[in-house]
C-alpha cells in the first residue's frame, strides 16, 4: 500500500513538472517519463520488497533530475509555478507560521472578498522559562489551491478597503503588519469605490503607517501588488517574480493584439518575461526588494514543512530588524542586526528563544517614518540619465537650501509670529469692545433718542441695486475665449468639422478656424470638448510669459536594456522634443506662484518611468520648499511604462509617498485630467489628491476596454471611463470646460486647503 502511494506521488510530481515546462521538449523531462512507464510496466511482476526498491530508486532519480531542471529554469517559468495550483497559499503560511490565528471579515463579499485574507494571529516566542505571544496583523491574496471562488487572488476594490481599514486597527493596537503578496493584479472594476482610486488610498495611507510593516512576494502583478506592497522591508520567494505587467500582457502589448482575439506567440512571451527582469534575482539586484528566501526545488508547495520552519525564522528576523533599526541604543543595535542577519543554520541566534518588543515609542515611529520614506526616495536613482552637470547640481542644491532656509524665516517664523501678534491685537480689540460697550449701556440709552438728528441719509436704492445686481466675472475677456496666446495648428484646416453628438443634439457643423480658434475645440452646441494639445494648456492657462522650466536635464532611458526601446524613446523625444513624458516648470496664475508637473500625451502616450517619476518628486519637493501650490496637469497617461519593469512600477509608492509629505506639511496638491488617464499614475499619485477634477474631454480609469474584457470576461458598457462616471463613483470632485479652467484653478488656490502656502 506505501509503495503504490509512492507510485502516485511520483506521478503527480511528473505531471507538475510538465505544467512547469508547459509543453516544452526537454530531455530530461523525456527520461523521467521513459523511466515512469517502464517501471509502471514490470509492476506486477515485482515483489514487495523489488517494488519498495523500485520506488526507491524512481525518487532519487526524480531529486537528481529536478535539481538539474531547477538550474534550467526560465523566468516564464517560475511563473508559472507560483500560479500553478500547488503552489503553498496564505492559508497554508497561517497553519504553518504562526502558532494560532483568527480570520476577520463577514461573509459578505462586498464586506471581505474571497481573494483577501485578513487574520488577526499571534507567535510564540521564548524568554527563559517564560513564553511570550507576539500579536501581528496578516493581510495578503488568498488564492487557495484551484479554489475559483477566490479570483486567482485578484483583489477587488471593496477587498483592498478591508486590508487598508485592518491596517489601520493594527496601527492603533501598536503591533506589526505582516503582508504577503500573491496577486496576478487587482480585478478592474471601476464602481464605487473604484480599483484606481481604492489603490491610491492604500498606498498614500502605507506610507504613514506608524508600526512595522513586513511585505514578502510571491506573486506581485502590478498595482494589485502595490496596493498592500509598500512596506518597511520586503521580502521575496526565490522563485517568485514581481513586475509592472504579465508576461502575456506584455507580449500582447508588443505584438499589438490588444483589441485582438488572438493570442502572443509562446517564444514572445518567454522573450517578454525575460526582458522585464522580474524574478527575484532581478529585483534583489535593482534594489525593489531587501532579500531572498530560498524555497525547495521547484518551488515551494505544502508537504515542504521544512520550508515553513525556514519561513518563520526569517519572519522573525525581519521583524525584529525593522524594530532594531528604529529603536535602542546605536551599538547595541548594531549588534543586534549583525546577530540576526546571521541565520540559524550557519551557526546565528534560534530566533524562538530570542524575544524582544515589537510595540514601538512615539519617537521611534517617527524614526520609522522617516526610514521608510528615505528608503523609497533612493530607489530607481540609476533608472535615469541625468545631464545635469557637476556645477548646475550644486547651484540645484544650493538653491534647494536657500528656498528652505528663506521660507522658514519668511513664513514660519516671522509670517507666523506676526499672523499670532496680529490675532492677540484683534481677540484684544474684540474684547475691549465688548467692555466698553456693556459699560456704555446707559449713555447710549439716553442718546439714542438724539442720534436720528446726526445720522446722514443713506441712498436706500443703490443699496438694493448693488444687492439685486449680477455678479460679474473678474477675468479679463480674453482669458473666456476669443483672443487665445495659443491656437491650435488644426484651426489652419479649411474644412467643416461635425460633432460626434451630432445626431443625438442635433450640432450643426463648425468651421475647424472657429472650432479650433476661437471657441477653442468646444462644440458651439452642446458643449463637447474636442481633444486639445498639450501646449494649448502651457500657454492660456498661466500668466504671460511667466513659465520657466526645471530639470530637463532628466531624461528617460532605456534600463532594462529592452530591446527596440531605445529607437522608441528616441522617435517619441523627436516628435515632441522633450527628453520625458513629464515636464516640470514653475508658472503663475493671476500672479500667484505654483509648481507644475504636467504629463505629456504625445510621448509614449504619457506613461511614466523612472525619469519622470524623479521629475515628479523633484517638483513636489521644490513646491514644498518654496510653499507653492503643487499642479499635476495630466494631459494624458497610459500608465506605468512596462518596458522598464519594476524600475516604473516602483514610482507608484515613490510619488505617493513625496506627494503624502509636501501634503502633511501644509501644501495645496491639484490634480486636473484631461485626454485619457489610466493604470498606475491614477491608482496612485494622482488618485491620492484630495482635489481632483476633470476636463470635459478626459477618460478615467484604473485599466482600458482590452484588459477589463480579458480580465472579467465581460464587455464594459459605453462611456464606461468618461468624466461623467469619474464624477459619479466619486473619483474627481468636479468637471470643468476648457475655457473657464484658468479661473477654476485661481479660485482653487485662493480658496482650497493649504495651512502652508506663501499667499495665505
Amino acid at each position: 500500500m506505501d509503495t503504490d502511494k509512492k507510485f502516485q506521488q511520483i506521478i503527480e510530481q511528473l505531471n507538475y513538472i510538465r505544467d512547469i515546462l508547459a509543453g516544452k521538449n526537454n530531455e530530461n523531462l523525456r527520461l523521467l517519463s521513459s523511466r515512469l512507464e517502464d517501471m509502471q510496466s514490470r509492476l506486477p511482476s515485482m515483489n514487495q520488497e523489488e517494488r519498495l526498491a523500485a520506488a526507491e530508486s524512481l525518487d532519487d532519480l526524480f531529486s537528481f533530475v529536478e535539481k538539474k531542471l531547477e538550474a534550467e529554469l526560465t523566468p516564464m517559468d517560475k511563473v508559472r509555478i507560483v500560479r500553478h495550483p500547488q503552489r503553498i497559499c496564505l492559508r497554508d503560511i497561517l497553519e504553518n507560521v504562526y502558532d494560532n490565528y483568527t480570520e476577520i471579515g463577514s461573509m459578505n463579499e462586498h464586506s471581505i472578498d474571497p481573494a483577501i485574507l485578513i487574520a488577526r494571529a499571534y507567535i510564540t516566542r521564548r524568554q527563559g522559562k517564560k513564553t511570550l505571544r507576539q500579536s501581528v496583523m496578516v493581510i495578503g491574496q488568498e488564492k487557495g489551491h484551484g479554489e475559483e471562488i477566490r479570483n486567482g487572488g485578484s483583489v477587488k476594490p471593496w477587498g483592498n478597503a478591508k486590508a487598508l481599514h485592518y491596517m489601520k486597527v493594527a496601527e492603533t493596537e501598536n503591533i506589526p503588519i505582516h503582508i504577503y503578496v500573491f496577486t496576478p493584479g487587482s480585478y478592474p472594476i471601476e464602481d464605487t469605490p473604484g480599483a484606481a482610486q481604492q489603490i491610491a488610498k492604500n498606498i498614500y495611507e502605507m506610507g504613514s503607517l506608524r508600526v512595522p510593516v513586513l511585505a514578502i512576494f510571491s506573486e506581485g502583478g502590478s498595482g494589485g501588488a502595490e496596493a498592500v506592497g509598500l512596506a518597511d522591508k520586503r521580502l521575496m520567494l526565490s522563485h517568485g517574480y514581481y513586475s509592472v505587467i504579465s508576461p502575456e500582457g506584455a507580449a500582447a502589448i508588443e505584438a499589438n493584439l490588444k483589441e485582438s482575439k488572438r493570442r502572443a506567440p509562446a517564444e514572445l512571451i518567454e522573450d517578454c518575461a525575460r526582458n522585464l527582469c522580474i524574478t527575484a534575482e532581478d529585483n534583489l539586484r535593482l534594489g525593489y526588494i531587501d532579500e531572498i528566501i530560498q524555497e525547495p526545488v521547484l518551488g515551494a508547495r505544502c508537504h515542504n514543512f521544512e520550508f515553513f520552519r525556514q519561513l518563520r525564522q526569517d519572519v522573525l528576523r525581519a521583524t525584529d530588524e525593522i524594530v532594531l533599526s528604529v529603536r535602542g541604543i546605536e551599538p547595541i543595535r548594531s549588534m543586534s542586526l549583525r546577530a540576526r542577519r546571521k541565520k540559524t543554520s550557519e551557526g546565528g541566534l534560534n530566533l524562538e528563544t530570542v524575544c524582544m518588543r515589537w510595540n514601538l515609542s512615539a519617537a521611534a515611529q517617527e524614526r520609522l517614518l522617516d526610514l521608510r520614506h528615505r528608503k523609497f526616495r533612493a530607489l530607481s536613482q540609476k533608472a535615469h540619465d541625468d545631464t545635469r552637470g557637476r556645477l548646475q547640481l550644486f547651484k540645484d542644491h544650493l538653491s534647494s537650501f536657500w528656498w528652505e532656509f528663506s521660507s522658514y524665516f519668511k513664513y514660519d517664523l516671522f509670517r507666523r509670529s506676526q499672523q499670532n501678534f496680529s490675532n492677540f491685537l484683534r481677540e484684544l480689540h474684540s474684547e475691549t469692545t465688548f467692555f466698553v460697550k456693556k459699560q456704555t449701556v446707559p449713555l447710549r440709552r439716553f442718546l439714542r433718542p438724539l442720534l436720528p438728528l446726526f445720522r446722514v441719509r443713506r441712498k436706500r436704492h443703490l443699496e438694493e441695486a448693488k444687492l439685486t445686481a449680477l455678479s460679474t466675472w473678474e477675468e479679463p475677456q480674453e482669458q473666456r475665449g476669443g483672443n487665445w496666446a495659443y491656437v491650435s495648428p488644426r484651426a489652419t484646416d479649411d474644412r467643416a468639422i461635425s460633432c460626434p453628438n451630432a445626431a443625438t443634439h442635433g450640432c450643426l457643423d463648425m468651421w475647424a478656424p472657429d472650432l479650433f480658434g476661437e471657441f477653442a475645440g468646444v462644440c458651439a452646441n452642446c458643449g463637447h470638448h474636442f481633444p486639445m494639445e498639450y501646449k494649448w494648456y502651457l500657454y492660456n492657462l498661466f500668466d504671460p510669459e511667466s513659465v520657466t522650466e526645471f530639470n530637463t536635464g532628466i531624461e528617460a532611458i532605456n534600463p532594462l536594456k529592452y530591446p527596440g526601446f531605445d529607437l522608441k524613446l528616441a522617435k517619441a523625444s523627436a516628435q515632441t522634443g522633450q527628453k520625458s513624458s513629464c515636464m516640470t516648470f514653475e508658472a503663475s496664475i493671476n500672479g500667484i506662484r505654483l509648481v507644475v508637473a504636467m504629463f505629456l500625451a504625445p510621448f509614449r502616450g504619457g506613461s511614466v518611468g523612472a525619469a519622470e517619476g524623479e521629475k515628479f518628486i523633484l517638483a513636489a519637493e521644490r513646491a514644498g520648499k518654496k510653499r507653492y501650490p503643487f499642479l499635476a496637469y495630466v494631459h494624458g497617461t497610459a500608465g506605468i511604462r512596462i518596458q522598464e519593469g519594476t524600475n516604473g512600477l516602483i514610482q507608484m509608492p515613490r510619488c505617493t509617498m513625496a506627494v503624502r509629505r509636501y501634503i502633511d506639511d501644509g501644501g495645496l496638491y491639484l490634480v486636473v485630467y484631461d485626454t485619457n488617464s489610466y493604470a498606475g499614475p491614477v491608482a496612485s499619485f494622482l488618485g491620492c489628491s484630495p482635489y481632483q477634477f476633470g476636463i470635459r474631454s478626459s477618460n478615467i480609469g484604473f485599466a482600458g476596454y482590452g484588459v477589463i474584457r480579458e480580465t472579467t470576461g465581460e464587455a464594459p458598457p459605453p462611456h464606461y471611463h468618461n468624466v461623467f462616471k469619474a464624477m459619479a463613483r466619486g473619483h474627481i470632485q468636479g468637471i470643468w470646460d476648457r475655457r473657464e479652467t484658468r479661473f477654476n484653478l485661481y479660485q482653487a488656490m485662493l480658496t482650497m486647503g493649504g495651512r502652508n502656502l506663501y499667499y495665505q
